[in-house]
């Protein structure tokens, strides 16, 4: 079973690009282009893990995150942006929820990718 990975980017190459290299690592990856999407998208499927951009229409980051961790407490979160909260990923942390890391864009993707293995250990 592949883990699902569910990707909040408004920025549509960016969001081709993440998606080529979770595939490629052998992720499930589901697609949102905001932070509504990634909602509705979650209720159909639940992920494993967000990784998540913060600056997104309709529904930004860290509204998605509340959102999700309302209903998945346990939900592991990678943000990614290029505005990081002051706090860090401290900021979308809080008692008895899931780990958050924070990634600044642009994405070194091979720090992401080494981060994801470790919140989502193999099968």
């Amino acid at each position: 079973m592949a883990w699902r990975i569910l990707v909040a980017e408004d920025e549509g190459l960016a969001a081709m690009a993440i998606e080529d290299e979770l595939v490629r690592e052998g992720y499930e990856v589901v697609l949102a282009p905001d932070g509504q999407a990634a909602l509705e998208a979650a209720a159909r499927e639940p992920p494993d893990l967000l990784l998540t951009d913060l600056r997104m229409p309709r529904l930004d980051g860290a509204g998605l995150i509340r959102a999700l961790r309302a209903a998945m407490p346990a939900l592991p979160v990678v943000v990614m942006t290029g505005y990081a909260p002051s706090g860090g990923a401290g900021a979308f942390a809080s008692p008895g929820e899931g780990p958050v890391a924070l990634f600044a864009k642009p994405l070194d993707m091979d720090a992401v990718l080494l981060e994801l293995r470790k919140l989502l250990p193999g099968p």
